[in-house]
Parts: C-alpha cells; structure tokens; sequence
C-alpha cells in the first residue's frame, strides 16, 4: 500500500460516490487530486431514503443549507418510525429521536412509570413522538430536546451533492470499466475503461454498490454473513401518488407474513417497498403484499432487489476502502444505509489526516472498528425480530426461537433481570433507543431498583401527569408538518 495519496479515485456515482467524493474535496481542500468514475450504463440502487439524524451533521460539514437541500431532494422531515404489528397484530409502537426525561437521575421516569403500572403509553413522555402522533413538525429551538432527519429521493441527493462536489474540483468521468489493473504487491494501480482510456490512482474508494468491484470481485475479500440472524434477501420498491394534503413526519414500518413493509413520505410521492426472505414468503406473493400497502395509484412496476445482510471482512485492503454497499448491507429497518456511508467517510477521513504515514496499525483500527459497528447495528436490528410475541406464520416463529449473538444475548439479559441498558463500543443507537424498542414491544424489566421506590407515589404520578399533559398543550399549539415545509422551502 502507497503511504502517500495524491490521487484518490473513487468508483461509482449514487449516494455512496457522491457524498465520499465532496467529503474528500471539502476535507482535503486540495491536498489531493479527487476523480470520480462512473458508467451510465450501470444503475443506482436508491428508491428513496428514510435517513437518520446524523445526516444533518454531514450536510453542515459540507455546507449544505437545509431549504436548498429540501427543495433539491423532495425532501420532508423525519421524527422516527412507527413500527406496526411488530409485537403482535394491532400493536405499535415508535422509536423516537428525542428521549424521555427523567424524575430524579438518569432513566428513572420510565421506571415510575412502570412501578405506577400506567394503561397509557410511554410514548406521551416524549416530545418527538407526541409531535408525530399528531402529524406536526417544528424545528426544536433547543437541540437537547428532541433531534430529527429527514426522507428523500436518494437519486435525487446524489444529483445535488455531485453539483456540490465538482464545483469543488472533483473531476467526473464517465466510462465503463473493463479491467481492474494490479501491481506486483497486490495495490490496484489504475483502471481501464472501454474506450482504452486509463485511470490511475494512488488509492481507491470503492463505491460500486453491490457489485463491490474493487474489493470483493478483484480483491476477494469474504464475506461476512449475517443472514441466519437476518434472513431478509430481498426487497420489493414501488412509489405511490400522494394522497392528501397531510404528509406524517415519520417512517412507517408495518411486519407482514415474510418480512416488513415501509412507507416513506416526500413531498410529491410516496416511496412503499416491502423487505421479505425468500425461504419463507413467495416472491410473487411479496409483491401482492407489497402492492396492497400502498397509498394511492402506482408509479410505475414494482421493482426487485436482492440482498444478502453481513458485510466485507476488512473494508481496507491494501489500497481499496469500499464504503456504501460494496461495503455490505444491513436491511434498512432503522435507516442506517447513509449512516453506514457516512461512518465509512468519516473514518477514511481520520486516517488521510494524519500527520504521518499511515502504517498497518492504521488500517487494522479502520476495519476492526467498522467491523464492530456493523456488529452493533445488526444486534439492534435483531432485537426488532426477537422480542416478537407472533408465532402466525413461518419467520415469526424462527426469529421467536433462533439463538442471538452473544453481544445482544447479553444486553438482553442486563435488561431483563435488572433493567439496566448496557452500551458498547461503536454503537450506533443510544440507550433511548434501545428503551424506545424494548417497552414498545412490552419487554420490561423482571425486578425494579428498589431506590425507585423512595419516590413517593403521589410524586411520581404528579410529576408523570404533569410532564405529559405539558407535552401535550405545547405540541397542541406547533404548525402541522406540511405546514412547516411550506414556510422553510419558500
């Protein structure tokens, strides 16, 4: 591997290529030559994107105003996700992007709400999910309460931020690559196009989704399989016409037969698609499924798209980092995709700005760490599937009774006999996030900490009342969602 990067390539365009070609330019600020290369010939996977709060610190760094953006990307805003007939048919739940306050020290008023045995919902203790209850949506004037993202068409995304990345100097070929060239100590040395046009680089950034050109097809890297956990192998894609003047500021995930449907509302469309495994569900009878969840009339067929969850073994091979889907892929029930592309960006990024040469010790603390987020993410995802109290068809009741990784095992079992949500390294979800999942599907805690009952109860329940009765009369008064949309885009 070359310790020196004067010319970085990246191969491929949609999202993955785009954002790590501006980020390059933007971080680098010329220190290095930036190409990106890309066929027409060879399509995006993007069918639309439900994104996660991190998002917005990606956009900022690189200096992208929000209405611009909004305006470009069909954009609206996201709250959560609503997640229906997860735990059993009739019940849902949302994972929210605020929190839920406290009594008296860290996580405590969801323990006096469950000492007081309570009907209502959790959820009325939290800002965010009352808001998105409601359909009402406004930008929080303190950023410790509540925190969002946004849904967008992600081919439109990658159109913006291209315009942004070669007004910043980053050089846009178009060619179709023929043959990966190597040197004698395994570096991949350039690229040869169609038309015999070479591209030469110092290192690589592969970006060609999940083909992974570079570093699974060329360099061979295995493959990390996380589908006995993860059955999920395909996904049907269809937009809808949007119907109605309301537009949710939440995604919406809904658990069928084989898998799960989402539905992400933009401004002028719908985007529905259903996530399945094929061992357990037709795909025929998939897209029937898929089909009968949409909104309004369709736009356009239905679209296939297959998958295998897990990820690279290293994602840094001599002088190939793949970020994106080369990289692999985790279903998108929490929306991690661009979240994912962006903790591949921003680790490449640490490393090209060191003050030295980067040595092996470098690389191996790029791929163990994204390894172990991947790890991270995929336990969170499992705990969606495992908590389920649904045995009414065929991939309920396997992912009822399979056997967890241990790392989930054991934060599981932290929560069930002591109520105590642990956290590791390189985490990608916070510990609402976790309690957001665990008291949707009504998995509580077997004891309570017996300081909670110090408490009074008439304490409790007044402070409870009246943290949700003041949620509710400030929510009562903020501007529906598209209301809101429609004064920041003019």
């Amino acid at each position: 591997m070359s310790q020196k990067f004067d010319r970085i390539v990246v191969v491929g365009g949609g999202s993955a290529g785009w954002m790590t070609a501006v980020a390059l330019a933007t971080g680098l600020q010329g220190r290095a030559s930036i190409e990106l290369v890309e066929s027409e010939e060879i399509g995006i996977v993007g069918v639309g994107e439900a994104t996660f709060p991190s998002i917005r610190v990606f956009n900022q760094h690189v200096g992208i105003d929000e209405a611009d953006f909004l305006r470009a990307t069909n954009g609206t805003y996201k709250l959560g996700i609503r997640f229906c007939d997860w735990q059993a048919k009739g019940q849902d739940y949302f994972h929210t992007f605020g929190h839920f306050g406290n009594l008296s020290g860290s996580q405590t008023l969801w323990a006096q709400h469950r000492r007081m045995g309570l009907p209502e919902s959790l959820e009325g203790q939290c800002i965010p999910s009352v808001m998105a209850a409601k359909g009402r949506f406004v930008r929080p004037a303190d950023p410790g309460h509540f925190t969002y993202a946004y849904h967008f068409d992600a081919a439109l995304y990658a159109e913006f931020v291209s315009k942004l990345a070669i007004g910043r100097g980053v050089r846009h070929t178009q060619g179709r690559i023929v043959e990966v060239l190597r040197r004698e100590d395994g570096d991949v040395s350039g690229l040869l196009l169609a038309d015999g046009r070479r591209i030469e680089g110092d290192l690589f950034v592969d970006c060609s989704g999940f083909r992974s050109l570079l570093l699974g097809q060329t360099l061979q890297e295995p493959y990390v399989d996380f589908s006995h956990w993860l059955p999920v192998d395909g996904a049907w894609a269809c937009p809808s016409e949007r119907v109605g003047e309301e537009i949710t500021p939440y995604t919406r995930a809904t658990a069928l037969e084989g898998g799960w449907a989402w539905r992400i509302p933009l401004q002028t469309r719908t985007g529905h698609g259903h996530v399945f495994a094929s061992r357990f569900v037709d795909e025929d009878a998939a897209r029937r499924q898929l089909m009968a969840q949409l909104d309004g009339p369709a736009i356009g067929e239905p679209r296939l798209i297959r998958f295998k969850t897990g990820h690279r073994q290293r994602l840094w091979v001599n002088n190939v980092v793949a970020i994106g889907l080369s990289s692999g892929f985790l279903e998108p029930l929490e929306s991690t995709s661009i979240f994912l592309i962006q903790d591949g960006i921003a680790r490449l990024m640490k490393a090209l700005e060191l003050q030295r040469p980067l040595n092996e010790s470098d690389v191996a603390l790029f791929n163990e760490g994204s390894a172990r987020r991947f790890a991270r993410i995929r336990d969170f995802i499992i705990l969606h599937y495992c908590l389920t109290r649904r045995r009414d068809s065929e991939l309920w009741r396997y992912v009822a009774g399979m056997e967890l990784p241990q790392t989930l095992a054991f934060k599981i079992e932290l929560w069930r006999r002591y109520g105590v949500l642990h956290e590791y390294d390189e985490e990608c979800f916070d510990q609402t996030s976790w309690l957001a999942v665990h008291t949707g599907m009504g998995h509580w805690p077997e004891r309570e900490d017996p300081v909670i009952a110090e408490i009074a109860q008439e304490r409790a329940l007044r402070a409870l009342a009246g943290r949700r009765q003041g949620i509710a009369a400030m929510v009562e008064g903020m501007p529906l969602h598209h209301q809101t949309l429609q004064q920041v885009l003019r």
